[in-house]
């Protein structure tokens, strides 16, 4: 699920996202910076986010779940959920939070 933010936001991308309750995860394998919260006190089910930043400043959140680990030895298989009910309340949740800010 994306998430468009027009405004600017003044702070950088980490600490939005610790204001959201998001941990910042690097990648590895891809290089990639995305930002996780679990659901439990278990690694998975988590929220994963990753985040673009608009010509104009804003930001685009880029909201998934996911159920489990990935595995990448035969491909992307992924078990996310993109549009799940637990997604969207995640999602007004953050968007509540980055529209205080």
């Amino acid at each position: 699920m994306k998430i468009l933010f027009e405004k600017a936001f003044r702070d950088n991308e980490r600490n939005l996202m610790r204001q959201c309750g998001y941990a910042e995860f690097y990648n590895r394998r891809t290089g990639e910076v995305s930002y996780v919260r679990p659901l439990r006190r278990v690694r998975y089910p988590q929220f994963h986010i990753y985040l673009e930043r608009t010509v104009a400043g804003g930001l685009t959140v880029n909201l998934h779940l996911d159920a489990k680990q990935p595995t990448y030895e035969d491909g992307h298989a992924h078990a996310g959920e993109y549009d799940s009910e637990v997604v969207r309340d995640e999602a007004q949740r953050i968007s509540s939070i980055l529209q205080s800010l």
